[in-house]
């Protein structure tokens, strides 16, 4: 099979797709088509400064960043007509159950408008069925100490690789050559409201982002009680959903902030770092 006429670049706009753009503009690695990002309009504003400084650079090097989009997570979630792509909520069921809601979120919002984008590009927008031999290669931030999580695509028409895996980096040495370009404070990519995130980042929102803090806090009591929709259609939650894993109101949460190894990631499409999550009882009559 020739190899692909279309090359595109999965920018998450975190430490690892960052890195895989950087080393395109400068010829180390093949050069991408287009770099897709997907937002899901509730990334934290350190990540959008990114993407814009991204853009620049990437522009400098004729490669074209695109943001797709599904929506806004945040308002969608809120939303009682809109249907809820669950998020790995944490639970409390009524008689104390300890659990998580399912994790569709990066599915919904991620993977799903940039699989449109592609198929947009080889000229096969949905429905249109894809010619058997037509595919682009999208190429994927997976560093060699997330080896576990590099896997093809599920659909014919994309083939999923992984550059960083070829020249065997790791995270730190995505840091230290981000750091040694001036791009050393390059974000973690992932929701404001992501559950996932540790005491850390929760800390240094309410100390230096008190706008996105105050939104998280807001966000946090909304879903309380379940998704909108759910509860409009007269389905609530058997329980109640959190943000933080304590499952306590956030701005009542005793944040303990611990030092994070530099090879924690971010939330990427193909490569959330975290295990789909089990629901517990409280999950449980939640109609998405």
């Amino acid at each position: 099979m020739s190899p692909p006429t279309h090359r595109y670049l999965s920018l998450g706009a975190g430490v690892q797709s960052s890195t895989l753009l950087l080393l395109a503009a400068q010829g180390t690695i093949p050069g991408f088509t287009a770099a897709i990002f997907a937002d899901t309009s509730w990334e934290p504003a350190a990540v959008y400064r990114h993407l814009d400084r991204l853009t620049g650079i990437a522009e400098q090097a004729g490669i074209e960043v695109v943001r797709v989009s599904a929506g806004d997570i945040r308002t969608d979630a809120l939303d009682p007509r809109h249907r809820f792509a669950s998020m790995p909520l944490f639970t409390l069921g009524p008689n104390g159950e300890r659990g998580m809601a399912r994790r569709q979120c990066t599915s919904e919002y991620k993977i799903k408008p940039i699989k449109a984008e592609v198929r947009r590009r080889l000229g096969y927008p949905h429905p249109r069925r894809v010619p058997a031999g037509v595919r682009a290669e999208v190429a994927i931030g997976i560093s060699l100490d997330e080896i576990g999580r590099a896997r093809d695509s599920d659909v014919a028409y994309m083939h999923n690789v992984h550059p960083l895996l070829d020249v065997g980096w790791r995270r730190t040495d995505c840091l230290r050559f981000l750091a040694e370009h001036g791009l050393a404070d390059t974000p973690k990519s992932s929701c404001v409201g992501c559950p996932f995130h540790d005491d850390g980042f929760w800390f240094a929102l309410r100390e230096h982002s008190p706008q996105e803090w105050a939104d998280a806090v807001a966000f946090d009591r909304s879903i309380r009680n379940g998704s909108a929709r759910a509860n409009a259609d007269g389905h609530p939650l058997r329980g109640q959903f959190f943000l933080h894993r304590q499952r306590v109101p956030l701005d009542e949460v005793q944040l303990r902030p611990r030092p994070q190894p530099a090879e924690t990631p971010g939330c990427g499409p193909w490569s959330c770092p975290h295990g789909e999550p089990v629901t517990g009882d409280a999950g449980r009559g939640e109609v998405a």
